[in-house]
């Protein structure tokens, strides 16, 4: 089974797999894109609510590799739905594929290239320079903001 992001419907991805969604992927479509979820939908397509306990599993490990900010309540669904379907993420967002990687749920990427390799992403201080494992709203030593850094 494939789980859609809004990523399929706007590149118009096509299989002959069983495929579904979230509901609030539909939300952030529109014009052809929105037709073709609404199609899909009523061709079959199953819309999917994760359980509250399996997207609180996600925003953790989405908190353990950095891209929680980086993910929307959409996307932390979406990767709910494919780890409790058991299904393929079809998604082109590195912050989703990363996190997905982490769950051991499979990816499938539309228009771009995939990810090469799981991250944990750190945090640097924008103004005194320290890192932290841990991303805040602002750095606890001097209260500058924080950025997102690759730890490699």
């Amino acid at each position: 089974m494939y789980v859609l992001d809004s990523s399929a419907f706007i590149n118009e991805f096509h299989t002959e797999e069983t495929v579904a969604s979230v509901p609030l992927v539909r939300e952030e479509l529109g014009d052809e894109s929105a037709y073709r979820f609404d199609a899909l939908e009523g061709s079959g397509m199953h819309l999917h609510i994760p359980d509250a306990e399996t997207v609180e599993r996600i925003e953790r490990a989405a908190r353990e590799t950095g891209d929680f900010e980086e993910l929307s309540r959409t996307d932390i669904r979406l990767i709910a739905a494919a780890f409790e379907l058991d299904g393929e993420l079809v998604t082109d967002d590195y912050a989703m594929q990363n996190v997905a990687e982490k769950l051991n749920v499979a990816v499938e990427v539309i228009a771009r290239d995939g990810i090469d390799e799981q991250r944990d992403w750190t945090f640097q201080c924008q103004g005194c320079g320290r890192e932290f494992d841990d991303q805040h709203d602002r750095c606890p030593i001097c209260g500058s903001p924080l950025s997102r850094k690759n730890p490699a």
